[in-house]
């Protein structure tokens, strides 16, 4: 699969380019969408049939045509898209011991008739992209504090009343109540340390190559940018961003996120069209000296 020459390609899908792509002011430039999904190995007729799903399932809106339209991000699309800023910035205070855990569990239950069977897909949905993890049918567990998110979303749901909220320091499934047991317990840890060493193969050549290489052309910064962005989107997706007190130690996520943002600063430095900024301003550390 193409893309940038002469290292491992990252399989990057249309619609997941479409959103990388997206401006800090909901919008997307065709001619940078095409162009871009060109160096990937992707087609014109590829694209311009995920525009037109995306637009048929009211993601996008768009207008224009071809190389010279602008797509523009519905407000649903851009609510799923912008809590990765939070995510991300708080797995980089973790990694800077910036948010210690304080050894409580945090609990959501809830109980949603089968009439409101969407409502508590939605909520259910929403616990587990916050990081909970199932520990009886309609109970779920996190380690950080959820609190404000969950009840906002149970609001948005018209669904408060069905939804109970409590802490706990005391966790113990079967004979396990150590915290790092529990949590290799709940969540896939030896699946998100895999996610991150790929990650890390996928950074580290990029990075020598920014470091290494005079000039760049708009295209060829993008293309890294994009590439970079979707690897990184696959491991923090599914990431509860546990605590580093519950992790395995060394926890690969801590050396990927900093070859990343090492990486973030070569692309940005050399981007003297400010092209490829708006992919660092979900994905940037706010604490990096």
């Amino acid at each position: 699969m193409p893309g940038t020459p002469g290292f491992d390609p990252v399989e990057i899908p249309t619609r997941t380019l479409v959103h990388a792509l997206v401006r800090p002011d909901g919008s997307v430039d065709a001619g940078e969408l095409y162009t871009v999904a060109g160096v990937l190995g992707m087609t014109d007729q590829q694209v311009r049939l995920c525009v037109k799903r995306l637009v048929a399932e009211g993601r996008f809106t768009h207008r224009g045509r071809g190389r010279k339209a602008v797509l523009s991000a519905t407000e649903d699309t851009l609510r799923t898209l912008e809590p990765n800023v939070e995510f991300v910035r708080y797995a980089f205070r973790q990694d800077h011991g910036l948010e210690p855990w304080d050894g409580a569990w945090r609990l959501v239950a809830f109980a949603i008739p089968e009439s409101a069977r969407s409502a508590r897909d939605a909520l259910r949905d929403a616990i587990l992209r916050l990081g909970g993890a199932p520990l009886h049918g309609g109970l779920y567990v996190s380690a950080n504090e959820w609190t404000e998110s969950i009840s906002a979303e149970a609001h948005r749901l018209g669904v408060s009343d069905a939804v109970t909220l409590l802490t706990s320091r005391d966790l113990r499934i079967g004979a396990l109540d150590r915290p790092p047991e529990l949590a290799a317990h709940l969540w896939p840890l030896a699946e998100l340390a895999e996610r991150y060493h790929r990650l890390i193969e996928i950074t580290r050549p990029r990075l020598a190559r920014l470091d290494s290489a005079d000039a760049f052309d708009d295209v060829e910064l993008l293309t890294i940018g994009v590439e970079l962005t979707v690897e990184f989107g696959r491991v923090m997706e599914p990431d509860p961003l546990l605590p580093p007190e519950l992790l395995p130690n060394p926890w690969p996520g801590r050396q990927a996120r900093d070859l990343l943002s090492q990486a973030w600063t070569a692309v940005t430095d050399r981007d003297h069209t400010n092209a490829t900024r708006r992919l660092y301003r979900l994905h940037d550390d706010p604490d990096r000296p």
